[in-house]
């Protein structure tokens, strides 16, 4: 069973958040918006790697089997959908 969602966006807070007291602490402002800047880019790539895990993890649509979820072969198709440039 994967992790939820959202304790892994709140582990990925809790890092960042340390890190950032600890910058603030010191008062060194560069470091504390590098962290607010690298904190967004982390979580909008994380949170796209969360929807691949779940699209690759839900039933197949129309078969409601979760066998077939599990598929190599369904979930190379998921990607390739996922991935299209139109």
């Amino acid at each position: 069973m994967p992790r939820p969602r959202d304790r892994i966006l709140q582990n990925l807070e809790a890092i960042y958040r340390d890190a950032y007291e600890r910058a603030k602490t010191a008062g060194d402002q560069a470091r504390m918006a590098d962290l607010d800047a690298a904190y967004q880019r982390e979580q909008l790539l994380l949170e796209v790697l969360l929807d691949i895990r779940d699209a690759l993890t839900a039933p197949v649509e129309g078969g409601g089997d979760k066998a077939a979820a599990s598929d190599p072969i369904a979930a190379l198709e998921t990607i390739h959908r996922i991935t299209k440039l139109r």
